[in-house]
């Protein structure tokens, strides 16, 4: 019995629709094939095609698809096996699938391909719809991070002297271009932003078909340059609460628009590389790079981290007596490193995206860091005293003050973590570097140094005596 969509809406890699899937190929029954795709989400498809383990298999369910199909589950395909499919599609093919995409998917697929195939697909695109191909090829002129970068040209604008009826009826000519919309753009004759309309309010406005646009439009409307950073669109957006949002030239021309389900992909993009940033790697290295080549990648933070992790081994060395006397003491270093690195890690993490969605501003650094301390205080203090407890009941002699050493030791590193967290991406910020790029190793690193020198420290002024 087939299976309905809203059952098949998440796709399980080692589920039976997955093995079914893969004998039907080896079989080539590409009539139930495309039955059974034809009762699928888009991106359940996608799913599956990624999953597949052949990659020829992939191709060949691919090729089964509807150009339009096609179209929709391509970006959502992983960038290894999308360029394999790509690789092994007809030109025909490919071309066809460009067609039916919006201007900005478009773009994006285009511009992964090798140049002498971006000519031959654009050649081919100017005899489907020369409009379309002269729209891809201005966004490929943007910085794929900018506003420009991420905006499609197909969007819905009318003239500020038109009256609602008149509107409406453009509205109406131009909806089959459009996948989706929210608002309508109104301009003046030089195609110059001046207002915004919702479709509820125009619907609205029908009550009184005569009125001119500029009556009833939003003089308010809110908009982009293109030339703006898609970080910085993320967080008008979610100041705003747009849904979408015009994208303006240097006259303030209307040129394309930005979609909520373009911002999403923005946010999950920047979170993707801050988190490979703070952890020393690339977000992309497994589709794309060579071990060697990761390995390069990789390496140089390595190295940084070892020659900082270098210096805890000479603090140790430093203070070889106290723990020849005292063996516990080295039971309990990696515990005051891991519990004080990792806290020093969570207050960099929040300060990063706190700086990437605008809560933190630089000019005001006292307050995030005020908020920090506070918190660390609080941490500090919990921990500190169970640890405490913990030496305390641990020790055979001595176990007041060997308690109190490991209480005050995880306290002090706990807030000093807390502070180099949420400090060094601040200074990083206001300094014009990466605020994750300075975030991950080091702060780890750090830490493990600062904690045990402030244990063993400690420990060899209060058990000196021992």
């Amino acid at each position: 019995m087939a299976l309905d969509k809203e059952e098949r809406s998440v796709i399980d890699p080692d589920n039976v629709l997955l093995t079914d899937i893969e004998e039907l190929i080896h079989s080539g029954s590409a009539a139930m094939l495309k039955n059974i795709l034809a009762d699928l989400y888009d991106f359940d498809i996608a799913v599956l095609i990624d999953n597949l383990h052949e990659d020829d298999d992939a191709v060949y369910l691919f090729s089964l698809l509807s150009d339009e199909t096609s179209s929709q589950i391509i970006l959502e395909l992983s960038d290894r096996r999308r360029s394999y499919i790509l690789s092994k599609i007809g030109r025909e093919k490919l071309s066809n699938i460009v067609s039916e995409m919006d201007s900005d998917d478009a773009a994006d697929l285009v511009a992964e391909l090798d140049f002498d195939i971006q000519r031959e697909v654009l050649a081919d695109l100017d005899k489907i719809d020369k409009e379309d191909s002269d729209e891809v090829r201005e966004l490929m002129k943007y910085d794929e991070s900018t506003a420009g970068g991420i905006m499609a040209k197909e969007f819905i604008s009318v003239n500020q002297h038109l009256t609602v009826r008149e509107a409406v009826k453009v509205v109406q000519n131009k909806a089959d271009e459009m996948d989706q919309f929210y608002n309508v753009w109104v301009v003046d004759d030089d195609m110059k932003l001046v207002g915004i309309i919702s479709l509820k309010r125009l619907i609205i406005a029908l009550k009184e078909p005569e009125q001119k646009m500029y009556e009833v439009m939003n003089t308010e409307a809110i908009s982009v340059r293109d030339d703006v950073d898609q970080e910085e669109i993320a967080k008008i957006f979610k100041s705003y609460d747009l849904v979408s949002m015009p994208v303006v030239d240097s006259q303030n021309r209307v040129i394309g628009k930005i979609t909520i389900d373009d911002i999403i992909d923005v946010i999950e993009e920047e979170h993707t590389e801050n988190v490979a940033i703070m952890t020393g790697t690339d977000a992309q290295e497994l589709e794309k790079k060579s071990p060697f080549e990761i390995a390069k990648l990789r390496l140089p933070w390595i190295l940084i981290t070892l020659g900082i992790e270098l210096i805890a081994v000479f603090v140790i060395k430093t203070h070889s007596q106290i723990l020849e006397k005292i063996i516990l003491l080295a039971a309990f270093m990696p515990i005051i490193s891991a519990i004080s690195g990792n806290t020093g890690l969570q207050s960099a993490a929040i300060v990063v995206r706190a700086l990437d969605t605008g809560y933190v501003n630089i000019k005001r650094w006292w307050s995030p860091v005020i908020r920090q301390l506070k918190t660390t205080l609080i941490i500090g203090s919990v921990i500190g005293f169970n640890i405490g407890v913990v030496g305390y009941l641990m020790s055979d002699d001595n176990q007041f003050t060997f308690g109190i050493v490991v209480a005050i030791s995880m306290f002090t590193s706990i807030n000093i973590a807390g502070l180099v967290g949420t400090i060094v991406p601040i200074i990083s910020k206001s300094l014009g570097f990466d605020p994750a790029l300075t975030s991950g190793p080091f702060e780890t690193a750090f830490q493990d140094v600062v904690g045990i020198s402030i244990f063993l420290t400690i420990a060899s002024v209060l058990l000196i005596n021992i």
